[in-house]
């Protein structure tokens, strides 16, 4: 039995383990970027994504403020994996450099993914994936004191998913033993187990949970 003791110790990453995001975005010359990351998270229609400030994701998206968020299945593991050590970015990006990433301009014929045209935005869709959720940017914060990583607060305009991960019965709602995410846990790749005991939290039906950025999303016309 574990004692329960603590240690101190100094991690380079605290990654406990969050959903990868291929975050689709548009470049100068019109082409679309694709990017794996998986620090982010959702409170509502919005989310908030951590990315390198230098990077091709942010610049697209501090420069059109607008993107998808693709929610890979875990079995789309190998095809996020070939996007891993790729960058839109032409020079590489010299932290980049150091850590062996390599430029690639077609993101989605390396991932062996493929692009459809989104409803409100620009950036396309991946088509495999089960989760794709239209943004726009909101607002972005510096994080940390280097000026290298900033948070993007993204407003969510639109939620599209496959048939396959909507809850029987309902309009509205995923199911959670049907839906599989790719989960990025101190850089290696898991997915989700079986239910592990039931949730108090799930006797709140969700509609009471919908907030006015709901509404705003229904009043966006499709491009």
């Amino acid at each position: 039995m574990n004692s329960g003791a603590h240690t101190a110790i100094e991690p380079g990453i605290l990654y406990f383990g969050t959903p990868v995001v291929l975050v689709s975005s548009t470049n100068e010359d019109g082409s679309a970027n694709l990017a794996p990351m998986s620090s982010a998270f959702w409170l509502g229609w919005r989310a908030v994504l951590g990315l390198g400030v230098r990077s091709r994701t942010a610049q697209n998206l501090l420069r059109t403020r607008e993107g998808v968020l693709n929610l890979p299945s875990e079995s789309m593991a190998p095809a996020v994996d070939r996007l891993a050590l790729t960058t839109g970015s032409d020079p590489v990006p010299a932290g980049k450099l150091a850590r062996g990433y390599f430029h690639v301009a077609d993101k989605f014929g390396r991932a062996g993914l493929t692009p459809v045209a989104s409803s409100t935005v620009a950036p396309p869709r991946v088509a495999e994936c089960p989760v794709a959720m239209e943004v726009v940017v909101e607002a972005v914060h510096p994080v940390g004191d280097d000026g290298g990583v900033v948070a993007f607060e993204v407003r969510v305009q639109r939620v599209l998913v496959h048939e396959s991960v909507r809850m029987a019965g309902t309009e509205d709602r995923i199911d959670p033993d049907a839906w599989r995410p790719l989960i990025m846990s101190f850089q290696k790749f898991y997915g989700l187990g079986a239910q592990v005991h039931p949730s108090t939290l799930a006797s709140i039906p969700e509609r009471l949970y919908r907030g006015p950025d709901i509404e705003r999303a229904r009043r966006v016309p499709a491009v």
